[in-house]
């Protein structure tokens, strides 16, 4: 084998990790242009994330940070973190770029909708974290802190706790994304997901008892949230599957009508 053929071979593979380098730098500018425009409100920021423990806190109680640093580290990392989620559409959409050379034209039609529904519904989840759960979930913490025992939560523990919850239903609201993708790939088919429906409410609750804290409230409202959009991938997953019968039936019914001979003249 020569020089220049065992180059020709290898350009593709070369071509494409410089594209790859190239779009996950795209990727790291985007976060760290979004964190240097936020790091100036970092305080504000992890305060506002705070706001749903602070509110359930005894009067004259705040919040404490037993690390030396961890008044500067924990806000800074937070606004890490937020850029990152903030950035999601643009890692998204450079992912995609990269892979859609690859898609056919039916894959790239359903690919797009699907990125956009992912993202919309991470964000979705994170919102109903902050909204609905964390207060629920910490004024029952509050609500059985012993007597005699100051509520006074460390900064670090309540980010690091904050977040698991965060991403815990960030994930969980990507069922319906995830059930879609098992029908129409065809690893599973809608009869076989319903008829499995028993153990996926299960599932729902052993996740949420994995996921969240011991306790009745965060683990139920994690667990129906899953159930109920699981059932929402469902009925759109159906939704295709038909519309995908349909066009093979047409398909079908116009190749025999291609096989038929034209009729004779009478």
């Amino acid at each position: 084998m020569t020089d220049s053929t065992q180059h020709d071979r290898e350009m593709p593979l070369v071509a494409h990790l410089t594209e790859l380098r190239n779009r996950v730098l795209r990727c790291v500018v985007a976060v760290l242009l979004i964190f240097g425009v936020l790091f100036y409100f970092a305080q504000d920021i992890y305060a506002l994330v705070a706001a749903p423990l602070r509110a359930y806190l005894p009067e004259g109680a705040t919040m404490i940070a037993t690390g030396v640093a961890s008044p500067f580290l924990t806000p800074f990392k937070l606004t890490l973190v937020i850029a990152l989620f903030l950035a999601m559409p643009v890692v998204l959409q450079q992912i995609w770029g990269f892979i859609a050379p690859g898609l056919y034209k039916h894959e790239k039609r359903i690919a797009v909708p699907l990125l956009i529904s992912s993202i919309l519904l991470f964000y979705a989840g994170m919102a109903f974290a902050y909204f609905v759960v964390f207060p629920i979930m910490f004024g029952f913490f509050a609500s059985v802190t012993p007597e005699g025992v100051a509520m006074m939560t460390d900064i670090g523990q309540y980010l690091d706790f904050v977040l698991t919850l965060f991403f815990a239903f960030g994930v969980a609201f990507e069922i319906p994304v995830a059930t879609f993708l098992l029908i129409w790939v065809g690893i599973a088919d809608v009869t076989s997901l319903r008829r499995s429906r028993p153990y996926v409410v299960v599932g729902c609750f052993v996740v949420g008892m994995v996921l969240t804290p011991p306790d009745i409230f965060s683990q139920t409202l994690l667990a129906l949230p899953m159930w109920l959009l699981f059932e929402a991938g469902l009925l759109f997953g159906s939704m295709v599957s038909k519309r995908d019968d349909a066009e093979e039936n047409f398909r079908g019914d116009t190749d025999e009508d291609h096989d038929q001979p034209p009729a004779a003249n009478p």
